[in-house]
């Protein structure tokens, strides 16, 4: 819109045709001209508003709980710098991703998400690839100086996963359109971020992070496969939503003997119950509502993984996280 506007006032020479007018004329465009370039340069040439919707950071509270979950799961006490580093390092990895995923998928949205930001013409498929790759950088750094930085350092074993988690990003987002195996990789790319909380401040993997880590991945499978059929909006193929009762398995033992696993166990039942529904509701299926839903109940299988080693008050901020991210969905779209 301002752009237009700047088109139009170029065109003439004065107001009315009253040479005086020169000036405040000139010094109108000054303005104007500058308020597009403050728009354009708040993020190197793409504005915040856009940013926040290439990074999908409506999404970020599931990551921070993962970040969370896997701390509690290795068995190492919580500590604020660690534990922020790992965090913020985490988030970048996952903003990353999501400027990555919308740079590959260009052609793919110019055809049937016109009004993604690449293809609506707010942002450059060169500066999102650009920012992309240097928020990987930046997020492997963090790891790399929270391993050789700080005292309480676990050396290569965190920043070698996290150099394995951008592969895995690169390789997900540049080929997951027809991929038949993509909701594997893309489990894989938050059974990592689990591994990496943990080593990051244990340094080991005990086996409780490793199952609970698996049994993520499994609902990370179920939830992209369904994220898969958003451009259908129908879902063709069944069995892989199987992969979404994996969570419920695990939380039997927990939730029978722990009133905290029970509240979060039946919390995220009725969420994926509930997607469930969305996507099978008689008329027209929801799939993008269904796939929102499943995303903020990662936060809720974090909590029932913190719940189940009797972090009952950590649990509850998973629950407030599933909150924040449907709450943060509702301005910015989480697909």
């Amino acid at each position: 819109m301002l752009d237009s506007l700047i088109n139009i006032k170029e065109k003439k020479t004065c107001i009315g045709g009253v040479a005086g007018m020169r000036m405040p004329l000139a010094f109108h465009e000054l303005l104007l001209n500058g308020r597009v370039a403050m728009a354009r340069s708040a993020f190197g040439g793409i504005s915040w508003s856009v940013a926040l919707r290439l990074g999908r950071v409506s999404n970020l509270p599931t990551v921070w709980t993962n970040v969370l979950a896997g701390i509690v799961l290795s068995g190492a006490a919580i500590t604020a710098r660690p534990a922020i580093l790992v965090l913020i390092s985490l988030s970048l990895f996952y903003v990353a991703g999501m400027f990555l995923n919308d740079a590959f998928d260009r052609e793919f949205d110019r055809r049937n998400r016109p009004d993604r930001p690449i293809p609506a013409g707010e942002a450059t498929a060169a500066a999102v690839f650009a920012y992309g790759f240097g928020l990987l950088a930046c997020g492997f750094a963090l790891l790399l100086a929270l391993g050789y930085g700080t005292p309480a350092g676990t050396g290569w074993r965190a920043p070698v996963a996290g150099a394995l988690l951008a592969a895995a990003i690169v390789l997900y987002d540049g080929w997951h359109k027809g991929n038949p195996v993509s909701p594997l990789l893309m489990g894989l790319c938050r059974l990592l971020v689990y591994l990496i909380a943990g080593l990051a401040v244990a340094g080991t993997l005990p086996e409780r992070l490793l199952l609970a880590a698996v049994v993520s991945l499994c609902y990370l499978i179920g939830l992209t496969y369904v994220a898969k059929q958003e451009s259908l909006r129908r879902v063709e193929n069944l069995w892989p939503l199987l992969f979404l009762a994996a969570p419920f398995a695990y939380g039997v033992p927990f939730a029978a003997g722990s009133a905290a696993a029970l509240v979060l166990y039946l919390l995220l039942l009725g969420t994926v119950v509930a997607a469930l529904a969305l996507l099978f509701r008689s008329g027209a299926p929801d799939v993008p509502r269904a796939i929102m839903a499943l995303i903020a109940g990662i936060s809720l299988l974090d909590g029932l993984f913190m719940a189940g080693q009797g972090h009952a008050l950590l649990a509850g901020t998973a629950v407030a996280a599933f909150l924040l991210t449907l709450a943060f969905q509702r301005f910015i779209a989480g697909t």
